[in-house]
């Protein structure tokens, strides 16, 4: 593999984790319909008026067009290497390119359909799920991992990447069903072990058991592997928990809810490379 489809591939998923973020960002500002109903263009033009929260929208369809190009260029770069390589050496360059650009059009999709359906919870969450699982398939092209007939990850790492998955996605709808605040209080739900009130707090317990599950099995990993990539996962796991517990304790301040999501990402990101 070149040092420049490396590049390319490594770029692509920087400014995929980039998009994550300021995908939360116009969540937790509510700029989701910043720029109405209308897409790919922002309010019917090409240059929005200068509100906040329409340009905050805006640059998040911007940093999605670079997405675009960049998977897009890679996936064009995937196929221009494998077809003027060797056959013994075609397997040097990963046709996971080729999912990624799958996975984008998808993105594309339920981006489109979540501005036109005005942000239901569900379609903002499977937006979401794409992205992460866009940035996983980026990250394994950037490093260069190539799917092996027969192979697949351990029985550990896989139910590691499967916990770690469905915990971001619970983050996802205790926020976008208003469930961030039913559970007052930190590590318990309002102070109980088992909450008695409606289907938020159940919610937002179930988003924390999970979260909790994911910190004892990351630190059994990382104390049986003694490798540096899953002591940092580990390490990841411990911020997210601690920025989770104060951004309650401090009552959701949206710097801390933007924190959340950029340390959730990165933790799923360390995940995806330490268990691949």
């Amino acid at each position: 593999m070149t040092r420049r489809y490396s590049r390319l591939a490594w770029t692509a998923a920087a400014c995929t984790y980039l998009l994550i973020i300021l995908g939360a960002v116009v969540r937790i500002t509510g700029s989701g319909l910043g720029c109405g109903e209308h897409w790919p263009l922002c309010n019917g033009r090409l240059l929005p008026p200068l509100d906040l929260p329409t340009w905050i929208e805006w640059s998040h369809r911007l940093v999605a067009g670079l997405v675009t190009a960049l998977v897009a260029a890679l996936a064009a770069y995937t196929w221009w290497l494998r077809r003027g390589m060797g056959t013994g050496d075609r397997e040097s360059v990963s046709r996971v390119a080729y999912v990624a650009l799958v996975l984008l059009a998808i993105q594309i999709a339920l981006g489109a359909v979540t501005v036109k359906l005005s942000l239901p919870p569900w379609t903002v969450i499977l937006h979401l799920g794409t992205a992460m699982l866009l940035l996983a398939t980026l990250l394994t092209v950037a490093r260069g991992l190539r799917p092996t007939p027969g192979a697949s990850p351990g029985k550990l790492e896989g139910a590691l990447l499967l916990l770690t998955f469905v915990t971001v996605l619970l983050g996802a709808l205790v926020a976008n069903l208003g469930a961030a605040t039913a559970c007052l209080g930190f590590p318990l739900c309002n102070g109980q072990l088992m909450p008695d009130g409606n289907y938020t707090q159940y919610i937002h317990w179930t988003h924390r058991l999970f979260a909790y599950t994911l910190f004892a099995v990351t630190l059994w990993w990382a104390q049986r592997t003694r490798r540096r990539g899953p002591a940092i996962v580990f390490a990841l796991v411990v911020l997210q928990l601690t920025v989770g517990a104060t951004m309650v304790l401090l009552g959701l301040p949206r710097v801390l809810q933007a924190a959340h999501v950029a340390v959730g990402a990165a933790v799923w990101s360390a995940v995806v490379l330490a268990a691949l």
